[in-house]
């Protein structure tokens, strides 16, 4: 993959751009086209860093999970209370229409703590026995600051 900068340094004509705060067009060398785009001011938009290497543990990490519930009553429950049980912190959850079956939905978690802690490998296997499928997305530093 190349970064919108890569792609106009090799073709100006090409129409490249990317969505980003203005501290990073200015880091990343690249003019603002539009600015103030969102639609509500107090938006805080997160960007992700997509490598091949897993990041290796920092001591203060996030782990993204995906996944689909089984069709039963309490499945949802079910997942989030094994994250409770071992005392993983649940950040930020979201859902989504699975785009595969109507009324089907994936799910989104954010949780504290990096995917090669003990207290996770067990939390994920657990989880995945309550879903109809599970992916742990990656783990990465825990960022603290917002630019």
């Amino acid at each position: 993959m190349i970064t919108a900068r890569e792609e106009i340094e090799r073709d100006p004509l090409c129409g490249a751009a990317a969505i980003a705060s203005s501290l990073a067009g200015k880091l990343h060398g690249l003019d603002a086209v539009y600015e103030k785009i969102e639609d509500n001011p107090n938006n805080i938009t997160r960007f992700f860093v997509i490598s091949r290497e897993r990041a290796e543990p920092s001591g203060d990490d996030k782990t993204s999970i995906m996944f689909q519930t089984a069709d039963k009553p309490g499945a949802l429950v079910e997942v989030l209370g094994v994250f409770q049980r071992a005392g993983i912190n649940l950040t930020h959850i979201d859902k989504r229409p699975s785009g595969r079956t109507n009324w089907t939905y994936t799910f989104f978690i954010d949780a504290q703590g990096h995917r090669s802690d003990p207290a996770m490998i067990a939390a994920l296997d657990e989880a995945s026995r309550h879903c109809a499928e599970l992916t742990a997305l990656g783990s990465y530093p825990r960022a603290t600051r917002i630019l």
